[in-house]
């Protein structure tokens, strides 16, 4: 359905229509829940890293990693700004989001 609009000399569809539309927009299949979720608006990390983690892992996926991340930090005693410990949990990252999906 479409509403004429005479200030652009065409139709519009309805505002229902165009928020169904951007909240479409926002949700995708997320790799890690395997089901329609939202997607992020920023990468969360810097880097082509975060480019993929933001058009494959959800906000609520991510989410999870936050707090799996401080669980791992605090058994482990990592400090993030030491380079080695950010390393591997970079590389604990990439296993939680895109490895663990059984």
């Amino acid at each position: 359905q479409r509403i004429e609009n005479p200030c652009v000399g065409g139709s519009i569809p309805p505002l229902a229509i165009i928020l169904k539309m951007n909240k479409n927009m926002n949700t995708f299949k997320c790799k890690k829940l395997k089901k329609p979720a939202t997607r992020m608006e920023n990468p969360p990390i810097p880097g082509d890293l975060g480019l993929k983690i933001q058009n494959s892992i959800s906000a609520e996926a991510w989410g999870m990693w936050l707090d799996t991340q401080t669980k791992i930090i605090n058994e482990q005693r990592l400090l993030p700004i030491n380079p080695e410990h950010k390393k591997i949990l970079i590389n604990e990252m990439q296993k939680f989001l895109f490895e663990n999906n059984n």
